[in-house]
């Protein structure tokens, strides 16, 4: 964290910390994701000098890390969330209200996760630690997928994953370039543009994996059994995930080692900036593990609630469950990270709010939602990588007019204002969604498509 004091008794507690944390703050950054650059904007200097005069290392150093961890954030007012949460459980509160509480709680512990990895990154060397900060960087959305498939719940995780991709295209970058041109109306926002297309490229190779599976229900003719398209679409969904995840792998060695200087852009116009002081590791390597192990099982522990109540909080609130992980869910559960995004583009850095977007958006795409079949397949669950027509008819638009507004490098806030409006149009279209929640909801549109076969008597749509 740029601006920390240390203290001679950090220092110790670090043991050697300035010795051992590789590279300068310039080499550091460089293994440091835009995610957790805009995480940081979230963050606030601690005054250590009260817990200096503490006489017992043990608990100086305790509480210096207690400071660090759970202070040294402006959402730390959230953190009793988590507590009244858990009281309300055993309780017997009713259920929205342990849903809110949930949320609210898994707001500043993914914030608290993006500032371990980066800690932890200062002790394992700039690749390490972006490799670290890259898988790290939506443990939360990854979370809350596993648990809601150990509950069967496969058509929350494919709203959940769906909405934090429409979230990232539209809702953050929307909100970015919007306040970023507002903020600087007579000054022109420029941005790099390669870092864009090769996220762009491995989004619209993610949208095919979705589209073909869909159009598997399309192909085939009235005789065709139900079992054996949802055979075929689990099969091609099982390879393209496997596909999916390799490109991730690529990505990242594309990101983190052949071509890193296409990724380092916004670091150079804080390279010379006054405001930027040399930055050290402010925990130990073992603490900073510790607190990201006990952060981890915490936001477990939300997302549980979060899963088992969805549905009552839907009935209670009169809101589709489609509504709740779709919009709601991902809002609440990145709202620093997207936060942080809107603070750099009102410092006209664009470069840092585009990366937290498409980078984010990015790495759902194509490690979390492939990793979530690869671990159903595991469990026995068939889920696949058909989301339904009007939810890929959603990705599709937002990938391609996202892509447009992005194309010549620039940006004003009419842009961000389109982006913006798209979300808006399509939180509403889920908002009256009152259609039953299944988990092959999907094949309603193969129902429609036979009912056509029908009553045309076969036509093309047989051949």
């Amino acid at each position: 964290m740029a601006g920390i004091v240390t203290e001679p008794w950090s220092v110790a507690e670090n043991g050697n910390a300035s010795m051992t944390a590789k590279g300068s703050s310039r080499e550091l950054r460089l293994g440091r994701t835009a995610h957790n650059m805009s995480s940081s904007s979230l963050r606030k200097k601690s005054d250590l000098r009260v817990i200096q005069k503490v006489p017992y290392k043990g608990l100086k150093d305790f509480l210096s890390n207690l400071q660090e961890v759970i202070l040294g954030t402006k959402l730390a007012i959230l953190f009793p969330a988590i507590p009244a949460a858990i009281i309300c459980t055993y309780c017997g509160v009713s259920q929205p209200w342990i849903f809110g509480l949930s949320l609210l709680g898994l707001t500043p512990l993914a914030e608290r996760v993006s500032f371990l990895t980066e800690q932890l990154a200062f002790y394992t060397g700039p690749t390490l630690g972006g490799l670290l900060n890259a898988t790290c960087g939506n443990a939360t959305e990854l979370i809350i997928a596993i648990l809601a498939l150990t509950n069967n719940k496969v058509a929350v995780v494919k709203y959940s994953l769906l909405g934090s991709i429409l979230s990232n295209l539209l809702l953050v970058l929307g909100t970015s370039l919007f306040c970023g041109g507002i903020a600087n109306i007579r000054r022109e926002q420029r941005f790099d543009r390669k870092q864009a297309d090769v996220n762009f490229f491995l989004l619209l190779m993610g949208f095919l994996c979705h589209l073909l599976p869909l159009l598997v229900e399309y192909l085939a003719n009235g005789k065709t059994s139900a079992a054996v398209l949802s055979d075929m679409q689990l099969s091609i969904s099982r390879g393209f995930s496997i596909v999916m995840l390799i490109s991730y792998i690529a990505y990242l060695v594309f990101q983190l080692w052949t071509h890193r200087q296409l990724f380092d852009a916004q670091d150079q116009e804080d390279e010379y900036d006054d405001d930027v002081e040399e930055e050290t590791a402010v925990i130990s390597f073992g603490s900073g593990f510790v607190w990201l192990v006990g952060m981890t099982l915490v936001i477990a522990l939300l997302s549980e609630y979060v899963v088992a109540t969805i549905e009552e909080a839907s009935d209670k609130w009169n809101l589709s469950v489609s509504f709740i992980s779709i919009i709601l869910l991902p809002i609440v559960g990145n709202a620093a990270e997207h936060a942080g995004a809107v603070i750099f583009a009102f410092k006209n850095k664009l470069d840092i709010s585009l990366g937290v977007a498409l980078g984010s958006a990015t790495q759902i795409g194509l490690f979390v939602v492939p990793l979530t079949i690869i671990v159903a397949w595991i469990l026995g669950i068939n889920m696949d990588l058909n989301f339904g027509l009007l939810e890929t008819g959603c990705l599709a638009v937002s990938i391609i007019i996202t892509a447009f507004t992005l194309q010549d490098g620039s940006s004003h806030y009419m842009k961000g204002l389109v982006l913006l409006l798209c979300y808006f149009i399509i939180a509403i279209c889920f908002f009256v969604d009152k259609l039953p929640q299944k988990q092959n909801a999907i094949h309603l549109g193969h129902q429609a498509m036979n009912n056509v076969v029908t009553a045309t008597g076969g036509g093309v749509f047989s051949s």
